[in-house]
């Protein structure tokens, strides 16, 4: 069966049908939604590997590899083929606003109707920082109940891997953090409420801001510089524990040769031209400085953490990169040094309630969700 087709199977069984049908018809939107939420079984608004089994299905539809579906990615997919155009979306107040001087240092700022100071959440996008648009913000449904509660929403870029090495890629997300601390004035922004949420490559990021020490520098010429890079929570969907590669190995298990997309793959993660930089003194101080497992201490934000799947081997570099042994070694990290951890999986006990990451956001953020 062709993986759309699949996919439609999927939700139209997700409701029990009254009687067998030949062939199943394509559901309207209200239906699809419907089906989409009963297969959302944490209620976070995405489809998650261990919500859609079918890792081939799963690798197929997503596409921008974040290690999520959101609703309106499955409505589009499931849609006819010439009826299919690029989701439009909620358009933001602020539309690609510099927060430095590379092209793809720019943001999108929704602002809330709102006179006083108000809480930020902030969408990391993933990809692999190889690809990956803050455009899929624009239809993500934490954007709308975000304006509904009155909290303001951004969506940045930042620099992909060809143009530079994961420890400045890093230190963008950091700046874009500042830059919307220092428009607190003109855009009403409550500077101690900001929170910061991805999935894949933009949960790793969201930890790492959570997880490092303030980049502020209060001496510097620039007044970007001079604010906190700090957050007050972070959304972590199909992260990454650690970006000090060489720990994979330790978190997750053997990286298999299969695994591997070239064979410098690991150096050029950070620019590096060999594996032996790794272990010189700039590489292992680099390493420090991306590996959130040992950046934790207790004073850290609050971390909500959700990744699909089981705990067996991985069978492909999908698996691999978004396992949910990252997300129990964040558990376990934090339970160590003392950082509150939300750990929505199949994992968490059942008596436990699973908390929403809107939920999770929004009690750390002193927000109450608009009634419906």
């Amino acid at each position: 069966m062709r993986p759309l087709l699949l996919l439609g199977a999927m939700l139209s069984t997700a409701l029990p049908a009254p009687a067998p049908a030949q062939e199943v018809a394509p559901a309207g939107p209200a239906a699809t939604d419907d089906r989409f939420r009963r297969l959302d079984r944490n209620g976070d608004g995405r489809l998650t590997p261990d919500e859609i089994p079918r890792a081939d299905l799963f690798r197929r539809l997503d596409q921008d590899g974040d290690g999520a579906i959101t609703e309106a990615e499955a409505r589009e997919a499931l849609k006819p083929r010439g009826d299919r155009a690029p989701a439009k979306g909620l358009a933001p107040t602020f539309e690609n606003v510099a927060y430095g001087h590379h092209e793809r240092n720019v943001l999108d700022f929704w602002k809330a109707e709102t006179e006083v100071p108000a809480p930020v959440v902030v969408f990391i996008h993933g990809g692999g920082f190889v690809g990956g648009d803050k455009s899929k913000a624009r239809t993500d449904p934490v954007l709308r109940t975000c304006l509904d509660a009155g909290v303001h929403f951004a969506a940045i870029h930042y620099r992909f891997r060809k143009d530079a090495p994961i420890q400045d890629i890093l230190r963008d997300s950091a700046r874009a953090i500042q830059f919307i601390r220092s428009k607190a004035a003109e855009w009403k922004v409550d500077k101690a409420r900001i929170a910061a949420y991805g999935g894949s490559a933009g949960a790793g990021t969201s930890l790492w801001l959570a997880a490092h020490d303030d980049l502020a520098d209060p001496s510097s010429d620039d007044p970007v510089k001079r604010e906190s890079s700090r957050l007050a929570a972070a959304g972590c969907l199909n992260t990454q524990a650690t970006y000090d590669l060489l720990r994979w190995e330790e978190v997750v298990g053997p990286f298999k040769p299969e695994f591997r997309q070239a064979p410098d793959e690991i150096s050029s993660f950070y620019h590096f031209k060999t594996m032996g930089d790794l272990e010189s003194d700039a590489g292992k101080r680099i390493r420090t400085d991306c590996d959130m497992l040992a950046l934790l201490s207790k004073d850290d934000a609050p971390i909500y953490v959700s990744n699909g799947g089981t705990d067996a081997d991985p069978r492909d570099r999908n698996e691999y990169v978004h396992h949910l042994r990252h997300a129990l070694a964040i558990q376990k990290r934090c339970e160590e040094v003392g950082v509150e951890c939300v750990m929505a999986s199949r994992r968490a006990p059942a008596a436990v309630p699973r908390e929403t990451l809107v939920a999770f956001l929004f009690r750390h953020l002193g927000v109450r969700p608009a009634v419906q």
